[in-house]
């Protein structure tokens, strides 16, 4: 018969740690409140000690000492002590501290708490103190209450509970909820490694035995865990349990016991076992069980230097006379040095069990990791955000280590799209939260950088959007704002108003055109815009800066009079005149009647575009946009004059030659009437034949 131990057996951290307490305790008038573990033969051992187990608060005297079990209590309890002065000596275990400090504080957040484990048990019992009661209970995947459709959830688990079962809840409570569900995976790593092995061993062994108190929570769901793979199961409180006639037949058995079974317990059903029959590797096993009592994986124990060699340190360890050889990469220092320990001979130091077989191995380096690990634990599991330095890559993403897990960081997870050189991320601190966190074998976070940095950019665009809608609605046509210059185009400037870009044309900058942007105006300088457009849906304003400057034309009655001389361009040649440039936006008419004393066919033939002119101003009429100029008024009085056409022979002058209407004319007549102000067309052409 082949003898197969779990690996994970015996006391777990939190259960050895309030087990020792209490038999270590040497003080007098000393109560345990609740069953220390649920294991009758270690509840003995307690109070044949002298301690005294209670139910109840009220059954401890005031000035008493009481210890807490591992499972925790109500918060109030705390204060009860204290209110009659009742010593605490608080074992609570560290995982089971966690989630009672969840649960007080997604309590405060004003979410409701929804507790996954059994109603009765005490761990759950005492997690129910820290909420004031309001919360929901659920064991079953399949009685999820309706009530919490309406309501943000927060869950959290029973450290002990099934893995499996807790997901398959969690799964039913998403599907229930139409609000947030915040899950935070309570359940105790020991736990699930347990259960894990327990499945393995069930698969493979043609027997199982489960070990512990059958009224140990966590033993039973071993228990019903490997019944669901192996028909041979067989439960034992203790070795008087053992029917050996019912295993003797069976090639394999597998040997799997609770957190609260003390090791002596496994080993005395090992003895039996062997009592009855040859059994293949038993002394094997036996040294293994007298290994893991005096030292288990993951237990701290303190060691007593010896000696300090170059390889690195010697020292003796508890219950040990051997000395054993502490490695100098194992230290936690920057740079090993024998010198730097020598004065420390004699001192004692924490190391911390890191493999029992082939060899003991002993770190005090992975302590420190440990610490950082555990302070980040409940943290990781819960999917609150961690960082690690990037130590290196591989061919499918890149690596860093935390505590005891190596991390890795898929290709696809380090950022949105596709990154082709990984060694750039090399020694920089990667910002993570763990999508898969894997506790047995090789311990390893499968860990994503994207998710943060997309929820980030989620985050800057909804807050952007809100920031634009406020904009919008509180934006309309005409508004006068105030802008900074940001960026300019060829076709305008770009203009945060309020943080929100707007577009100032270029046709819009100045009312007599400009070439370039910064011709006007300057990047990084603040102006008032007035607001021209305003399209909501296409998330588009339209602004422009030359609605708020004066028009060229506003300021002429201050910048010209009537008998002023100009010099300007010709920009136009018309058939009734020319138009000269007196300034940016400012064109004046020269009548063909003013522009030369003689008589002229037309105005090309005596100007050109281009053609620089003084000319004298004969109006003005601002509102209409109007001015008239006279070139021949400034030519020598002699040159002024006309010469008369000559006589017929009759004394008469001849007929003037009636012409066809022109293609102009009207333009003419539309312009000419009133742009000389007061003055008709009828009256010039009446003062032109005066002039002959």
């Amino acid at each position: 018969m082949e003898i197969i131990l779990a690996r994970h057996s015996g006391f777990c951290t939190g259960v050895e740690r309030a087990v020792n307490t209490a038999l270590n305790s040497n003080t007098p008038n000393t109560y345990v409140l609740g069953e220390i573990i649920h294991n009758a033969g270690v509840v003995k051992e307690i109070l044949d000690k002298g301690l005294k187990v209670v139910d109840s608060l009220d059954e401890v005297p005031d000035g008493a000492t009481v210890i807490f079990r591992s499972h925790g209590v109500p918060e109030n309890y705390y204060d009860i002590c204290a209110k009659r002065n009742i010593n605490v000596v608080d074992c609570t275990c560290n995982f089971v501290g966690r989630t009672q400090k969840t649960v007080k504080e997604e309590c405060l957040k004003g979410r409701h708490i929804v507790i996954v484990g059994e109603p009765d048990h005490p761990e759950v019992v005492g997690l129910l103190g820290w909420c004031a009661r309001n919360a929901t209970v659920i064991n079953d995947p399949d009685n999820i209450p309706s009530d919490l459709a309406q309501k943000d959830v927060s869950v959290v688990c029973q450290t002990t509970f099934s893995a499996e079962k807790f997901e398959k809840i969690i799964k039913n409570i998403q599907k229930v909820c139409k609000k947030t569900v915040a899950v935070f995976k309570t359940i105790c790593y020991t736990t699930i490694e347990r259960q894990i092995e327990a499945e393995q061993l069930a698969k493979r062994c043609e027997a199982i035995l489960v070990v512990g108190g059958l009224n140990s929570s966590n033993t039973n769901k071993l228990y019903d865990l490997a019944a669901r793979y192996c028909k041979n199961v067989f439960r034992l409180s203790c070795a008087d349990d053992l029917d050996f006639e019912r295993l003797k037949n069976f090639k394999s058995v597998g040997i799997v016991s609770g957190a609260s079974t003390p090791n002596a317990q496994t080993r005395e059903v090992l003895l039996k076992m062997e009592e009855s029959t040859e059994v293949k590797s038993m002394d094997e096993v036996l040294d293994k069980i007298d290994n893991e009592s005096k030292f288990k994986k993951g237990q701290i124990v303190q060691a007593t230097i010896s000696q300090a060699t170059d390889e690195g340190l010697q020292i003796l360890l508890p219950y040990s006379k051997k000395e054993v050889t502490l490695d100098k990469s194992e230290l936690d220092c920057e740079e090993y040095n024998p010198a730097d320990y020598a004065s420390k001979v004699g001192d004692t130091i924490d190391l911390l069990v890191v493999e029992l077989k082939p060899s003991l191995k002993l770190s005090q380096k992975m302590i420190k990791l440990l610490q950082q690990e555990e302070a980040l634990g409940a943290d990781i599991e819960s999917g609150k955000e961690f960082s690690v330095v990037c130590t290196g890559t591989n061919k499918g993403g890149l690596v860093g280590q935390l505590g005891t897990y190596s991390v890795f960081v898929p290709a696809r997870e380090i950022r949105h799209g596709f990154v082709k050189d990984l060694t750039k991320y090399e020694g920089k601190t990667l910002r993570l939260r763990a999508l898969e966190i894997r506790k047995t074998g090789r311990k390893e976070i499968i860990a994503s950088q994207r998710v943060i940095l997309e929820e980030e950019r989620a985050e800057r665009e909804a807050a952007k959007k809100a920031k634009e809608d406020e904009f919008f609605a509180n934006i309309q046509v005409g508004d006068v704002v105030e802008g900074k210059v940001e960026r300019v185009t060829g076709f305008g400037a770009f203009v945060s108003v309020n943080g929100f870009d707007c577009l100032a044309h270029i046709s819009d900058l100045s009312w007599t055109g400009v070439n370039e942007v910064t011709d006007v105006l300057e990047i990084g300088k603040v102006y008032n815009f007035k607001v021209l457009k305003v399209e909501q849906e296409a998330r588009k304003v339209s602004i422009g800066y030359k609605q708020l400057q004066p028009q060229p034309w506003d300021l002429v009655s201050e910048k010209y009079a009537v008998g002023e001389v100009i010099h300007g361009k010709v920009v136009r040649i018309v058939p009734f005149g020319a138009f000269v440039e007196v300034e940016k936006g400012i064109d004046g008419l020269v009548h063909v009647s003013q522009i030369s004393n003689e008589r002229i066919e037309t105005p090309a033939s005596v100007l050109s575009v281009g053609q620089e002119v003084d000319a004298k101003i004969i109006a003005i009429d601002p509102a209409a946009r109007k001015m008239n100029l006279s070139i021949r008024a400034l030519l020598p009085e002699g040159e002024r004059r006309r010469p008369r056409a000559e006589k017929g022979e009759d004394g008469e002058a001849p007929a003037r030659r009636s012409r066809a209407p022109r293609k102009n004319d009207e333009e003419m007549s539309d312009w000419s009437e009133g742009s000389i102000v007061g003055t008709s067309l009828a009256d010039v052409l009446k003062n032109a034949e005066s002039n002959k």
